[in-house]
C-alpha cells in the first residue's frame, strides 16, 4: 500500500478512492444515511435523538458502553463507544433490521468559527437494506425520535421558572414532593381533574380537528391554606410539565407579557398566583376611594391618590391579560395549561372566568372527611378505613360528625398533626380539640350576626340604657350635649 501511495499523486489516489467507493455503493445491498452532531455550526437534534434512543438499547445489547449524565437529567444513559455497532429491529414496519455505528474521528483543521467546536468529529451511521429504505427513512427514523421525547419527559428533572425586571426567565429543580395521592382532597373530584389532565395530554388530534389551539385553563379558588399551590404541583409532577410562575407585578408593559410568554416552551404549566391581588384589576378599596374623591370634590380638579409605598408601576391592561390567555400569541406554543389562583374569586372581572379562559373552575374547599382521611393517612400512617380500636375509634366518629362545621383547611390540620406524628392517639384527640373550639366559635359568630340582623343586638343596648344609674344616664346626656356643640366649632 505504500509503494502505491509512492507511486500515484494524491489526486490520482483520491480519484481511484472515489470510483471503489461509488462502485462498492451500486453493487452492495445496504445503504448508509450519516448523521453528523453538528449541522454546519449549529447542532444537530437528530444526533441527540439518536442518542437517547441508541442508550435505551445499548444497555442490553451493547457490549462496549459510555456511560453519562446529561444535564438536568436524574437517569444516566448508556451509550456507545467510540466506532462500535448495535443493532436493531423495527417490528411495527415487518422486522426491518438495522444497524448503527458510532464513527468518532479527529477534525482535519480548525475552522474558524465564533464558537469553539469540538476537536472530534462525531456521527452515527445507519446501515439498511436497501429495500427497507423507505421504512426507514419514514416510520424508522420517527419511531427514533418519538422515543427519544419519551425518554428526555421521563429522566428530565422538571424545572420552576420565575420572571424579573432584569431577566426574563431564571429556573431553579422543582423537586416538590406534592401528588394526587397526598393531595388531601375529595377522590371523586381529585379522579375528574385526573381524566381531564389525561384527555388534554392525549388530545393533540382532538384539538388539531376542532380548531382549537392545545391548551387548557384552570382556575383554583377558595380559602387560603386549601392547597391550591400544592394541586399545582401535583398537576405539573402528573404531567411532567416545567412550572412558569409568573410574577405580574415585575412586568412593565403588555409587550412585556407578550415577550414572556414567547419564551416559554411548550409542555408547561403557567402559573398566575393570587391574580386577584397581583394586579389593579379589580375594584379594589383603592379604586372607591380614589371614585369617592373624585365624586366628592366637584368644584375643583380631583386630588391623585399617591402611589402606595412600595408600589410599582405597571401598564398591563386587564385586556394585555385576556390576550396573554387566550389571544392569538397564547397559539405560539402547543400543549400548555394557564392556571389562574385566588382567594377571592368574587373580586375577579367576569372576562377573565368565562370559559374558552378558564376551562375548569375548581373550588378549594375547607377539608371533608375523606380529605382527612388522607392528611392522617399522610402524617401518622394510619388508614381511618381499617378503623381503630377503644378512643381511636371514638375520637374518628367525632372527627366524621365535627370536621365540615369545624371550617378547618388542610394546613390548618396539617399543622396539628405534625406536631404530634409520634403519638397517633394524642394527635386524634389534639384534632377533635381543635375541630370543637372552631366549631364553638363558629356557633357564637352565627348567633351574633343573627342578632344583628333581626335588631336584637340594639334592643340589648336599649335595655342596658334603661337599667343605668340616673345619675349616670345625666353623665352620659351631659357629654354628648357637649360634644353636639364641638362639631359646629370644629367645622367652622
Amino acid at each position: 500500500m505504500s509503494f502505491l501511495q509512492i507511486l500515484l499523486p494524491p489526486d490520482l489516489r483520491s480519484s481511484a478512492a472515489k470510483f471503489f467507493h461509488r462502485l462498492y455503493d451500486r453493487l452492495s445491498s445496504y445503504c448508509y444515511y450519516d448523521i453528523p452532531e453538528t449541522d454546519g455550526f449549529n447542532t444537530n437534534d437528530l444526533y441527540s435523538s439518536v442518542k437517547l434512543y441508541l442508550s435505551s438499547i445499548a444497555a442490553a445489547a451493547g457490549d462496549r458502553l459510555t456511560l453519562a449524565r446529561n444535564p438536568n437529567s436524574a437517569a444516566i444513559t448508556f451509550g456507545l463507544s467510540n466506532n462500535n455497532t448495535i443493532p436493531d429491529t423495527f417490528a411495527a414496519a415487518g422486522g426491518v433490521r438495522v444497524e448503527w455505528e458510532h464513527v468518532v474521528a479527529p477534525r482535519q483543521g480548525q475552522t474558524l468559527s465564533w464558537r469553539s467546536l469540538p476537536e472530534e468529529k462525531r456521527r452515527f451511521v445507519l446501515r439498511a437494506h436497501k429495500r427497507d429504505k423507505a421504512a426507514v427513512l419514514g416510520a424508522y427514523l420517527e419511531h427514533v425520535t418519538e422515543k427519544a421525547r419519551e425518554i428526555r419527559r421521563s429522566s428530565r428533572e422538571l424545572l420552576l421558572y420565575t420572571n424579573s425586571r432584569s431577566h426574563p426567565w431564571e429556573s431553579v429543580p422543582f423537586k416538590h414532593p406534592s401528588t394526587f395521592g397526598t393531595l388531601a382532597m375529595d377522590p371523586i373530584k381529585k379522579e375528574e381533574i385526573i381524566a381531564d389532565l389525561k384527555d388534554f395530554c392525549n388530545g393533540e388530534s382532538f384539538y388539531r380537528q376542532t380548531g382549537r389551539p392545545w391548551k387548557r385553563g384552570y382556575l383554583l379558588y377558595g380559602p387560603p391554606g386549601t392547597g391550591k399551590s400544592s394541586m399545582i404541583a401535583a398537576m405539573a409532577n402528573y404531567l411532567g410539565y416545567d412550572i412558569y410562575d409568573v410574577e405580574l407585578t415585575e412586568v412593565e408593559t403588555n409587550s412585556d407579557l407578550r415577550k414572556l410568554l414567547i419564551k416559554t416552551t411548550s409542555k408547561s404549566i403557567i402559573v398566575i398566583e393570587d391574580i386577584d391581588c397581583s394586579l389593579n384589576l379589580t375594584t379594589t378599596s383603592r379604586n372607591k376611594e380614589e371614585i369617592m374623591l373624585s365624586e366628592g370634590n366637584s368644584s375643583g380638579p380631583t386630588p391623585a391618590v399617591p402611589p402606595e409605598k412600595g408600589e410599582t408601576k405597571s401598564a398591563i391592561t386587564l385586556s394585555g391579560l385576556l390576550n396573554f390567555t387566550d389571544g392569538l400569541w397564547s397559539c405560539c406554543g402547543s400543549e400548555r395549561i394557564f392556571i389562574f389562583t385566588t382567594n377571592h374569586v368574587e373580586r375577579l372581572d367576569p372576562a377573565l372566568l368565562r370559559r374558552g379562559r378558564m376551562d375548569m373552575h375548581i373550588h378549594m374547599n375547607y377539608c371533608t372527611f375523606p380529605a382527612l382521611k388522607i392528611l392522617v393517612k399522610n402524617y401518622l400512617g394510619f388508614d381511618i378505613d381499617e378503623r381503630g380500636e377503644g378512643r381511636d375509634l371514638e375520637a374518628l366518629r367525632e372527627l366524621e360528625e365535627a370536621i365540615e362545621a369545624a371550617e378547618m383547611t388542610p394546613a390548618d390540620i396539617s399543622e396539628v398533626l405534625i406536631k404530634h406524628t409520634r403519638d397517633r392517639k394524642t394527635a386524634l384527640w389534639k384534632l377533635v380539640e381543635e375541630a370543637r373550639i372552631r366549631v364553638d366559635k363558629r356557633g357564637k359568630n352565627n348567633t351574633l350576626r343573627k342578632k344583628r340582623d333581626s335588631g336584637s343586638v340594639f334592643e340589648d343596648e336599649e335595655k342596658e340604657k334603661r337599667e343605668m344609674p340616673q345619675s349616670f344616664k345625666k353623665g352620659v346626656e351631659e357629654e354628648k350635649r357637649r360634644e353636639a356643640i364641638k362639631l359646629p366649632l370644629l367645622k367652622e
